[in-house]
């Protein structure tokens, strides 16, 4: 880390905020979403995290041009993350332009793959069905993200929801090496390999659900209802999210947080100022592990190039 506490620079040289404002939502209502990212600004959050399948992205790009617009903050102090969805495996520079026609944007700071799955053109929603995978050709896709990269639509490219062997494949032919990887990870779910593959590689860890998802329809209390998690928040005189944000930023990684409510939003700001003792870091690593977002919708005995839920995560399930 260097200069802002809050930030760590990324192998490309630039600098990502610790923690990120995630604007998924199952049933996305664009009036609440404006609302909660204008709250989030007044608050200090500067990392936003979108894609093109959550349906936000029009309701992020109005909250922040309100906000550029009115001089409340430049467009150089936020950073703003994309996803390249799988039906537009075929043509990034495109799909990357909709999405800065989506947000009013000129560039992004990151632009990710969003599964290492690739749908056919006219696959529209979250949940594919057997009939709408296409043949994943990783390399193609990859080259794509590096024209988006070339042609100044983004200052940064990465992946998620890629295990270290998929990261592994991708540097055999990558001339861009990613510079991040968003995966799930939580208290409950702590992603070693990946943690260390990704560090060897100089490849930066971003944490969505790293509250468990709770709120999400495939989400889960299990993290914040944990009793180790809330004896080291009443040690600390803390909060069980605050322990939880806590654990992954003393990982390394940088967490995205996804809460509407105000209360809720400075909470996830307060796990900054917490500081885990070792026999914390201790306990939690003792703590069994469950991945919450299994991705089980991506796998099928015909059509996905993974025919068991081992196959999609290499076996870091």
């Amino acid at each position: 880390m260097r200069g802002n506490k809050n930030e760590v620079r990324l192998n490309n040289g630039v600098d990502i905020p610790i923690i990120g404002f995630g604007t998924y939502s199952f049933e996305n209502d664009r009036r609440t979403t404006q609302h909660a990212v204008q709250m989030a600004l007044q608050m200090g959050y500067k990392h936003f995290d979108t894609a093109h399948i959550y349906g936000s992205e029009p309701a992020l790009g109005n909250a922040l041009c309100d906000a550029m617009s009115n001089g409340l903050i430049e467009r150089e102090s936020l950073f703003i993350t994309s996803k390249l969805w799988g039906s537009h495996h075929h043509d990034p520079v495109s799909a990357l332009k909709q999405t800065l026609m989506n947000l009013g944007m000129e560039y992004l700071d990151m632009y990710l793959v969003h599964w290492p799955v690739k749908l056919k053109p006219w696959v529209s929603h979250p949940l594919p069905k057997e009939e709408d995978f296409d043949k994943l050709d990783l390399e193609t896709t990859w080259a794509g993200m590096e024209k988006c990269l070339e042609m100044g639509l983004c200052r940064g490219i990465g992946v998620s929801n890629f295990s270290s062997k998929k990261i592994e494949n991708l540097l055999t032919f990558a001339s861009v090496t990613p510079a991040l990887n968003q995966v799930e990870m939580h208290p409950m779910w702590r992603q070693k390999k990946v943690r260390d593959y990704c560090r060897e590689n100089k490849i930066h860890v971003s944490a969505y659900s790293a509250l468990g998802g709770p709120g999400n329809f495939w989400g889960s209390t299990a993290v914040l209802d944990n009793p180790i998690i809330h004896s080291i928040s009443l040690r600390h005189n803390a909060t069980p999210a605050q322990v939880a944000l806590k654990w992954g930023l003393s990982r390394g990684a940088s967490v995205i947080v996804k809460s509407f409510n105000e209360e809720r939003l400075k909470e996830n700001m307060g796990a900054l100022d917490l500081k885990l003792e070792d026999r914390d870091i201790l306990e939690i690593e003792k703590m069994e592990e469950w991945k919450i977002m299994r991705g089980e919708c991506y796998v099928n005995q015909s059509t996905s190039p993974y025919k068991t839920i081992q196959e999609l995560w290499d076996d870091e399930i």
